[in-house]
């Protein structure tokens, strides 16, 4: 069997960097994910100048957990030709403090984007209350 894995640009390069998290926080794809019920991790990908080149939601999950992995977070920045991810996810609770499982999830993806080369930039939390960086 052959198989095929090709890679949709969703977002137009920007001609602008993306480092600051209170852009990203209140940026449209934030906005989208606040108004979900349930929880939904985002990993966006930027190039060597930190500009957006596409983005993916890895992960929909229930009221008050989402299942992520570092194998699905990085096989979308790889097809991206990404020099950095952000990570970003919601808390339909509004409570924007991490959890025991946040913190752990964002230890080990810094670890796996370590070995590919993969330059984590940042997670975000992000709520109708307001966000939380790492």
């Amino acid at each position: 069997p052959q198989v095929e894995v090709s890679m949709v640009r969703e977002v137009q390069v920007s001609d602008e960097s993306y480092i600051c998290t209170e852009e990203i926080a209140g940026s449209d794809i934030a906005k989208e994910i606040i108004k979900s019920d349930r929880e939904k991790f985002i990993c966006l990908h930027l190039n060597n100048r930190l500009q957006l080149i596409s983005f993916e939601v890895v992960s929909t999950g229930s009221l008050t957990a989402s299942i992520v992995h570092p194998r699905e977070i990085y096989k979308s920045a790889i097809l991206a030709n990404a020099a950095s991810v952000i990570f970003m996810h919601n808390h339909p609770s509004g409570d924007t403090e991490p959890s025991v499982d946040d913190l752990e999830i964002t230890k080990r993806l810094e670890k796996a984007g370590e070995i590919l080369g993969i330059n984590v930039l940042d997670h975000i939390i992000v709520s109708r209350k307001g966000f939380y960086r790492f």
